[in-house]
């Protein structure tokens, strides 16, 4: 296994995703998702969804950073 291409490669899907902050608004979305109310197969369904679309929709403003 070469670990250089498996970084390179996370690297790459990170930055087609929209950088490091784009995929933090999607864990956060998730996030969201899973906890909220409904069935497993709706939240998979808005899971699905959200995961189509790089970054979190401007629901709410970002969090700043733990310090």
């Amino acid at each position: 296994m070469n670990l250089k291409r498996l970084t390179d490669q996370a690297k790459k899907v990170v930055d087609k995703r929209g950088g490091n902050e784009s995929v933090k608004q999607d864990l956060g979305e998730l996030k969201d998702i899973a906890k909220g109310k409904g069935s497993f197969k709706d939240k998979a369904k808005a899971a699905g969804a959200a995961i189509k679309e790089p970054g979190a929709p401007n629901k709410q403003p970002p969090r700043p950073p733990a310090a």
